[in-house]
């Protein structure tokens, strides 16, 4: 049986209502790991039950440690893959692979971030983030908006859109993708689909035309097999089919240009890019979504930091680290041990599943004073947003020039921005997701 209060921290339904703070810090104070039930839920089948790991020192050591806590051998997810099929599909996925194969695919990725991508990407993104809040504020406009939708979801789809060299017309196309994929269990989101094809570009019409539609129950196909997100794996093929054409100056460009020069099997495979696009498009996309309304809550019931940080601008990318600290985008990911080991004095089988709390290790005592403050002054930089060791978020750097910019851009040219509504958050035990933020502001 599990422990008191799993069932609450498991239940996706939870977090509509916000992160069991209090619940995860007894579990982490008096266990450290602890085991969760899996019961048959709304949209999520009943499952074997998994060791959840609380302490920050404790979770850095399970991501850290790839050859005893797999992502390859049942994928980085909670909820299991519904067949052996959809299985062997996800491990072809830079994120549910184990070195050696997940090595070489970072490493030919990270070549691809050279340092002038990177610079005119920091510039693309600052030009983005200043249009984004000329539009915020344009004269006429009523003082209100819904800030996830109307200006955080903006900026990592602009981003991700001049890493991936994605027509600026197809942007929203990946809003609508990353939907169906983060928020399979929120009814809102499951079934994404704003896109217009008329307003796309020829490979967007394409690829929509094999959109899978919903079944008789009105859900989705499951989006972490190819029959699911059809229309994604077409367009990321024809795109990449184009980038080996006709490359660009765009990371991905880059990426299918070259060759692996350290004994690997030469260039990347169109099925490859495929799994990378997936991974952009999605992770990429996700983080920030969330990251920037969640710093942007974290302010709003801080108004003395708000008042800080526009006196001293100087201090926000301080800020952001403090901000994905106390709001950790996401929450857990799933590990499988490949052989009996102790963690935090308890005995773990092979084969059983390992998720780590992220969201529990943000606010761990032991590593963060005081850590259910918001506190801007702190040095956050030891947070987990990222995660750690061989799959640490390669955008990260990207990650945090998007909040500094965003953030920089807001708090210079508004006096107040305080809560105009009641926030709304995505039904998910995985991504702390922000659905509507409603705020209103003064400009100055």
């Amino acid at each position: 049986m599990g422990e008191e209060g799993t069932a609450l921290v498991h239940d996706p339904g939870t977090y509509v209502r916000g992160v069991p703070y209090a619940v995860l810090a007894r579990l982490r104070r008096e266990r450290g790991v602890v085991r969760v039930e899996e019961p048959e839920l709304p949209g999520w089948p009943g499952g074997s039950g998994y060791w959840l790991v609380l302490r920050h020192a404790d979770v850095t050591r399970v991501v850290r440690d790839a050859p005893t806590f797999s992502s390859s051998l049942g994928g980085t997810q909670i909820r299991d893959p519904a067949t052996e099929d959809d299985l062997r599909f996800v491990r072809r996925m830079m994120l549910n692979m184990d070195p050696p194969e997940h090595s070489r695919l970072r490493r030919m990725l990270a070549k691809s971030f050279t340092p002038k991508a990177v610079a005119l990407l920091e510039e693309q993104i600052r030009g983005h983030a200043r249009r984004i809040v000329d539009r915020m504020l344009e004269p006429g406009a009523s003082g209100e908006c819904d800030f996830a939708k109307d200006v955080a979801a903006d900026l990592p789809l602009l981003a991700l859109a001049d890493i991936l060299g994605v027509p600026a017309e197809d942007r929203r196309l990946l809003f609508d993708w990353s939907n169906r994929v983060i928020g399979w269990q929120d009814p809102d989101y499951a079934s994404s689909a704003a896109f217009d094809p008329s307003s796309g570009s020829a490979m967007a019409r394409e690829a929509l035309a094999v959109r899978p539609p919903p079944g008789p129950d009105g859900r989705m196909p499951d989006p972490r097999s190819r029959a699911g997100m059809l229309d994604l794996y077409t367009y990321a093929h024809l795109l990449g089919e184009e980038k080996r054409a006709r490359p660009d100056a765009d990371v991905m460009s880059v990426l299918m240009a070259q060759r692996d020069d350290a004994g690997g099997d030469g260039h990347v495979t169109i099925e490859e890019f495929e799994n990378l696009f997936w991974l952009f498009a999605v992770a990429g996309n996700e983080t920030l979504r969330n990251g920037i309304p969640g710093g942007m809550s974290a302010l709003l019931d801080h108004p003395a930091a708000q008042a800080r940080l526009r006196a001293d601008p100087s201090l926000v990318p301080a800020a952001v680290e403090e901000m994905l600290r106390w709001w950790t985008p996401v929450m857990t990911f799933r590990r499988t041990a490949t052989r009996d080991v102790d963690v935090a004095g308890q005995r773990i089988s092979a084969g059983d599943k390992v998720v780590v709390s992220f969201a529990s290790a943000n606010r761990d005592e032991e590593a963060f004073e005081r850590p259910d403050e918001f506190d801007i002054d702190r040095d956050a930089r030891a947070h987990l947003a990222f995660g750690h060791g061989p799959h640490f978020c390669l955008g990260a750097h990207l990650a945090r020039a998007q909040m500094t910019a965003l953030f920089t851009e807001v708090l210079t040219r508004t006096s107040t921005v305080e809560r105009a509504g009641e926030a709304a958050y995505l039904r998910s035990n995985f991504q702390r997701g922000v659905k509507r933020l409603p705020v209103r502001w003064t400009a100055r």
